[in-house]
Order: C-alpha cells, then sequence, then structure tokens
C-alpha cells in the first residue's frame, strides 16, 4: 500500500510524534521515508540586508531538522533520503509529494485554534486540503 512516505518537517516536537508514526508505518510496509524542510521563501522575502546569511541559517537549521528523521529512520532500519527546498512552505510539499511519487504524508499539526490559527495559517490544513495523495496528520498536546 505504500512505498514512499514524506514526512515535511520544522524540527518542532509536532514533527518528533508525526517522525514515530511515519516510522512505523514504513517498517509495517517495507516503505522509505522522504524527509523534507522546506525554507519559508516569503519569510524573509522582504529583507534587503542580510538576506543571504537569514537564508543560511534556515537552510542550517533544515538541515538538522531532515537529520533528526535520517537518524531515526536508520536507526530503525528504514530507507531514507533528505532534502531541503526553498519556497511557499505548502505548495513546495504538495510539489514534492508528486514528483516523488509519494503514497502518503505524514505530517504534524502544531494544534492551533482560533485567532492563532486564522492569522497564521495553518501548511498543514493546506496540504490536507490540496493533496492528491492520503495525509496522516498527529497532533501534539500541549501539557501548558
Amino acid at each position: 500500500m505504500y512505498e514512499r512516505i514524506l514526512v515535511p518537517t520544522d524540527g518542532s516536537q509536532a514533527t518528533d510524534r508525526a517522525v514515530e508514526h511515519a516510522v512505523d508505518l514504513a517498517k509495517q510496509y517495507g516503505a522509505s521515508i522522504h524527509a523534507l524542510y522546506v525554507v519559508d521563501s516569503g519569510a524573509y522575502a522582504s529583507l534587503e540586508a542580510g538576506a543571504d546569511i537569514v537564508l543560511e541559517a534556515l537552510e542550517d537549521e533544515g538541515k538538522q531538522a531532515v537529520d533528526h528523521i535520517v537518524e531515526a529512520a536508520e536507526r530503525e532500519g528504514v530507507d531514507v533520503t533528505a532534502s531541503v527546498q526553498t519556497g511557499t512552505a505548502y505548495q513546495t510539499i504538495l510539489d514534492y509529494a508528486d514528483e516523488e511519487d509519494c503514497d502518503v504524508v505524514v505530517m504534524g499539526t502544531h494544534g492551533r485554534s482560533g485567532l492563532n490559527r486564522y492569522l497564521l495559517g495553518s501548511v498543514t490544513e493546506k496540504v490536507v486540503r490540496s493533496s492528491d495523495v492520503p495525509v496522516l496528520t498527529v497532533r501534539t498536546h500541549d501539557d501548558g
């Protein structure tokens, strides 16, 4: 059923729980994992001076985030591919899933609601609404 599982990451705890689910699915189905971090081009587009420094820092953050997924997958004997790309987060995730012929997207959600969700938007929600493949969302519960 699943051969290629896409795990988009932002390096947060929400991703940690999603990685657990993705690795478990990959083991059950003999699938590989694709770890993806998207440097959101809109987040720094308005910067003139220092944009290259910000971009480099975000790319380093992305490398660390995908490396975390690589380590988790390899620890369980799951094949894994890592990628750091630049673009609009939700669209880059959808494009990657299509280009790599992924069968399912497993991603975390921060569980925002109300005004925060309205103002910040939700990458996960946009992926769920637009994806041509199933999307498994894993919610992180805040204790505080």
